[in-house]
Formats: C-alpha cells, sequence, structure tokens
C-alpha cells in the first residue's frame, strides 16, 4: 500500500490545516468485516459524527522526545474541537504513541494494540515503531503516522474515523515549534531541538526511526523559548536523541545554542533550563563552555551522559565513537568546572561478548564514581540491527550481571550529608504520593516537601530534614506572600501512566524521563529508580512547614480533605458563580478552616467509630456468655 502524502494538497497551506481529500491519495477502506466490526462495537458509526465531536484516547510510551511529540499531537487535536482523554473506555479512537528502544516496551504496544482491536475501536499507532519497522504485522489494518508527520495527524484521525486505513510515514520537513500543544504538565516546556543522531550504534533501534541528525535553527528554538516563558512556563527540558549533537548538520554547535537561550531566561530565575542526554563524543571538544552554561543560575547543574559500559572492547562492539577515557575525561572536567554538578548514567548488561572481565570492568566504573542515577538495562537484540546477528550472552549470566550491578548501585548513599543544608528549589508538580510537592535543587536533587499546591511553579528556601535513597526531604523555610490560586485552573494535561518497560520516571514524580531513546536502546526495565519509601519522621518533621499546621488527629483529616478537594477544585469552572465557588474553596483551603462538608465527613467518621466500637462490645459480651 502507497503512503499519502498528497492530503493537503494545496501548496504552501499551513500545516494541519484540514482541506477535502483529493481524488486518488493513498487511501485504503478497511475489509468490510472490520469495518463491520468498527461499526458495531461503536454507538453511532464514526463516518456520520461531525469531525472534531469525537473523544481520542492517548497513551505515550518511551523518552522525554515522544512526550513531547504527544503534547504537539494533543494540541492540534484539542484545537480542532477534539477530546483527548485517558480513558480508553469512553473514547471513540485510539492514538498510541510507540517507542522502539527495548523489546518490552514494544511487546507493550502489541498488547494495546490487540486490546483495541477486541473493543473494536478505530486506532492510530504514530512514533517509532511504525517508523522504523513498516512492515510489522502487528501494524496490518491499522492506520499509522510517523515521527515527523505529528502536524498531520489531525487529518489521519478524521480519515481513520471516517474507516479509512491511512499510513503517512515519508520524510519531508521537521514539524514546526509553534503548533498548538497541550503539555502534560503546564509548567514544564519539552523542546525538541534536533530529531535523529549521526551515530551508528549496532544495537540501535531508534536511528532506524528518527533518522539522520536534523536540526532546528537557533532562531527558531529561541523564539520558542521566547514564546513558552510569556506562557508561564517554569521548566525548559532541551530533548532530542543526542543533545551533544545539535547544530552539526547546519553550521551550529550546542554551546552557541545554549547561551542564545539563556540570554532569554528571566534574570529572577522564574524559568531553568535542563539540558538533555548527551553523547560523550559530542560534547568533548566543548567542554569548558558547557561548564560554563551548567554554572549560570538559570541552568540546573546536571548532565545525562550515557557510558552504557566499562569497557572499551564492549563500547567498540557498539560502535560508541568513544572511550572509557573520554568518558571520564567528561565527568572530571565537569566536576571540576561546576560546583554540585550531578551525572546520571546508562548501562547495558550483557551486550554480545561481553566477558567477566569487561563486566568487572562496569562494575569498577560505577563503584568509582557512584552516581546518583543509573539506569540499568539488560540487552535485548532489535530485530534489524547488527547487534541482533551478534553471538548472544546467555540470559541466565546477562539477568546474574544485571542483578549484581543493581546490588552495587543501591549500597550507594548518594545524598548523604544533605541533612542541615539550605538548599532553593524549583516546584512543578505533585508527587504521586498524593502528599508531598516535588521540587528540584540547583543540581536537579529531587526534594519532596508538604506544602499548599499553590506553591507549585514556584522557587522556594528549603532545609534538608532527611535523605532516603532516591531522593531527600525538606521543610519550606519560605513562603510566598502571593501565590497563584488557579496553578491548576490553566490548560489541560495529558496524563501518561507509568510503564516499567520504557524510560524509568523520576521517583515519586509524574515526570517523563530522564533518558532519551539512545539511552535505554537495548534494555529490560531499569533498576535504578524506585518508589522512594517516605519515613514517617520524615512526614512529620515537614509537616511543620504547611500553612495550615496539622498537629492533631482533626487536623490531619482536614488536610487529607483539602488535599483531595484540590483535585476536584482543579477541574475548569463552567461558569462565573463556578469560578467564585472555586475561589471560595481555595481560600478556605488556604486559611485552614472547615467547611460544612468537612464537618460532615468528621461526624460520619465518629460515627462509624462508635458502631464498631459498640459491635465489639456486644460481641465480647456474647462471647462472655456463652
Amino acid at each position: 500500500m502507497e503512503d499519502i502524502e498528497d492530503i493537503v494538497a494545496a501548496a504552501g497551506e499551513a500545516p494541519s490545516l484540514r482541506l477535502p481529500v483529493a481524488a486518488g491519495v493513498g487511501l485504503k477502506p478497511r475489509r468490510k468485516t472490520m469495518a463491520r466490526r468498527i461499526g458495531d462495537g461503536l454507538n453511532s458509526s464514526p463516518s456520520s459524527q461531525i469531525p472534531g465531536t469525537q473523544i481520542i484516547y492517548m497513551k505515550t510510551f518511551g523518552c522525554s522526545h515522544n512526550q513531547s511529540d504527544s503534547e504537539y499531537m494533543a494540541g492540534q487535536l484539542s484545537a480542532f474541537g477534539y477530546a483527548v482523554s485517558d480513558n480508553p473506555d469512553e473514547a471513540d479512537l485510539w492514538l498510541i504513541n510507540t517507542c522502539t528502544v527495548k523489546s518490552p516496551s514494544q511487546s507493550a504496544m502489541d498488547t494495546l494494540i490487540s486490546k483495541c482491536k477486541n473493543v473494536n475501536k478505530p486506532l492510530v499507532v504514530a512514533g517509532c515503531v511504525p517508523q522504523g519497522s513498516r512492515d510489522l504485522k502487528e501494524l496490518e489494518g491499522v492506520s499509522v503516522i510517523g515521527v515527523q508527520q505529528i502536524d498531520r495527524v489531525v487529518e489521519v484521525v478524521e480519515e481513520t474515523l471516517k474507516g479509512h486505513e491511512v499510513r503517512l510515514l515519508s520524510r519531508k520537513t521537521l514539524p514546526a515549534l509553534d503548533l498548538p500543544k497541550v503539555r502534560r504538565n503546564k509548567f514544564i516546556e519539552i523542546l525538541p531541538i534536533n530529531v535523529g543522531c549521526l551515530g551508528a550504534c549496532t544495537y540501535c533501534k531508534t536511528k532506524h526511526a528518527r533518522g539522520h541528525l536534523g536540526s532546528y535553527t537557533v532562531n527558531g528554538l529561541v523564539e520558542r523559548v521566547r514564546t513558552v516563558i510569556t506562557e508561564g512556563v517554569k521548566e525548559i527540558w532541551l530533548s532530542s536523541e543526542d543533545t551533544g549533537a545539535y547544530g552539526r548538520d547546519i553550521g551550529a554547535n550546542l554551546p552557541v545554542l545554549l547561551k542564545a537561550i539563556v540570554a532569554e531566561l528571566p534574570s529572577d530565575r522564574s524559568t531553568m533550563l535542563r539540558i538533555g542526554m548527551t553523547n560523550p563524543p559530542f560534547i568533548l571538544e566543548h567542554l569548558e563552555e558547557i561548564a560554563e552554561v551548567l554554572r549560570h543560575p538559570c541552568v540546573y547543574s546536571f548532565l545525562h551522559v550515557p557510558v552504557q559500559s566499562g569497557s572499551d572492547s564492549v563500547l567498540g562492539a557498539m560502535n560508541r565513537e568513544y572511550t572509557v577515557s573520554d568518558f571520564r575525561t567528561v565527568v572530571d572536567t565537569l566536576n571540576r568546572l561546576v560546583p554540585g554538578m550531578q551525572f546520571a548514567t546508562d548501562i547495558i548488561c550483557g551486550f554480545p561478548g561481553e566477558t567477566d572481565e569487561d563486566f568487572k570492568q562496569t562494575v569498577d566504573l560505577i563503584k568509582e564514581y557512584q552516581f546518583p542515577q543509573v539506569h540499568i538495562s539488560q540487552f535485548y537484540p532489535r530485530p534489524g540491527t547488527p547487534a541482533a546477528r551478534m553471538k548472544k550472552v546467555p540470559s541466565t549470566i546477562v539477568k546474574r550481571r544485571s542483578r549484581e550491578l543493581t546490588s552495587v548501585f543501591e549500597s550507594f548513599s548518594p545524598y548523604q550529608g544533605m541533612e542541615g543544608q539550605i538548599e532553593i528549589i524549583w516546584i512543578t508538580e505533585i508527587a504521586t504520593d498524593g502528599i508531598h510537592l516535588v521540587g528540584h535543587t540547583k543540581g536537579y536533587i529531587q526534594v519532596l516537601v508538604i506544602a499548599p499546591d499553590t506553591m507549585l511553579g514556584t522557587s522556594t528556601k528549603v532545609k534538608i530534614t532527611s535523605v532516603g535513597r532516591w531522593s531527600v526531604f525538606g521543610e519550606v523555610l519560605e513562603f510566598p506572600k502571593q501565590t497563584n490560586n488557579d496553578n491548576f485552573l490553566g490548560n489541560p494535561t495529558i496524563e501518561t501512566p507509568s510503564y516499567p518497560n520504557s524510560c524509568d520516571q523520576l521517583v515519586c514524580s509524574r515526570e517523563a524521563s530522564l533518558c532519551s531513546c539512545t539511552a535505554q536502546t537495548c534494555g529490560g526495565q531499569s533498576n535504578s529508580k524506585k518508589h522512594e519509601e517516605v519515613p514517617t519522621h520524615a512526614i512529620v518533621g515537614t509537616s511543620i512547614a504547611r500553612k495550615w499546621k496539622s498537629k492533631t488527629l482533626a487536623s490531619s483529616f482536614q488536610s487529607i480533605f483539602h488535599r483531595k478537594r484540590r483535585s476536584q477544585v482543579s477541574e475548569k469552572p463552567s461558569d462565573g458563580q463556578a469560578m467564585q465557588t472555586v475561589e471560595k474553596q481555595e481560600e478556605e483551603i488556604n486559611t485552614g478552616k472547615f467547611t460544612t462538608f468537612d464537618w460532615i465527613l468528621l461526624a460520619g467518621i465518629a460515627a462509624s467509630s462508635l458502631t464498631i466500637i459498640t459491635l465489639l462490645v456486644l460481641l465480647s459480651s456474647n462471647t462472655v456468655s456463652i
């Protein structure tokens, strides 16, 4: 079947402009049996509905670049009237944005596709899997859209809802940066600075999908930074398959881009910059300039530099184009030039040909540097890559090495000694425990604090009260005099559930992964992050920082009610009166007052407790009588 490339027929039309489909384009009607199944599974035939009135379920796998692509697709669909949902049951169409980095993530995609077909829903598969593996059996009978055609997602969705099978995979130009966008977290802008890479790693499937390096212009990226800052973004993540390679195809380089972006950041440090994953070869010649940028007050002193192995022979087999000595130079130089510098790295265990001595060198390297973040993966051969044809290490050995390295890594205490330190943190989200807010230090160390939700999108001073293996806990020392009470009343968000077979999420955090596609290219489940077990003393110690200071059982219940009510009032008000209600509820939350609803809940709890006690007394009495 031919790929369609002529849906937008008029030359020069803006991307995603919906035009009538010209005759003869590469649309393939579904087989009658499939069309009948889809029609039977919906309340009404999709083709009979008005375009732009349907609900679209979106699921995203993979790296931060994939997350950004999903946000752009959601923005365009929302702009044309579609409702984007995280509930598959209520959706009229499913859109799955896929990752080809590891076999488990692709297997999860296969399962989701089968589920979608079983419930008779129209389906669009986007991302790296269809782009890099066009002839997969699992993609038969479904619409697909590639990584560089996200600006035409509306057309693909519309045609799919009409019962057509669409394939849109041929590359032309990079998608525009100013497309409509619905951010997963409205305070965080994931900014793709380039696609593809210059490498040729023998294990990498992502190169098949993302292709050769293609960089956005410095001016285009700077203009995007200006725009998102005016929209209230507080963190900008530079994302790509290899950030360090930026600009080599257009006569620029990463330091030039970074200096131009930093010049646009507010001097009050209200918006921070995070530099994305970079492989060692392409920053070796710019280390001093990179260090200068990392020292800037508005740039996190953090870098993700994959090493993949501590053995030069394994790196050679991987075709990584650097040595362990090169990696050491990067880490040692930046540690020397940047105060408080923090690193994350990646390891692939059991690459073909890896000997016990090779693995020992990897373990020794990790022991030497004791990185706070190490993404540990087992090797999985990806179809079509040179490594897939290499002689494999037995799976039992691969698993044993992965467990051993994980044990070594988890023996470190990277944040030991931070207790009592005063740090400035930038707060951007609620932790997955629903209690803490998540902030990060200048070195991008994750700090969990108990504070009102109105502090989201702000920076503050905290005192570190205790440390965990994966993050630290802090007590807020400074509360903003004025906070924005409608922080959660802004842009709608896409919730992307965690998936253990993709790049790991930050601990107790809903953030997109730190790693990029080439960082976790062939691994199993990463072992570098786990949910932080929140110690009781940390909760008690930091709870003093709350504005409402919960010291009694009643005020503890009140804090729970407040947290639940926040999730309720985050809904958009339907009219002016609803807005007043939201403002009143927020005022009550911030002043710590009980509402009638709170008293009713407390009365209910008290009545239930009294009933239970009475029943226990009666049962005890009956037992004694017998």
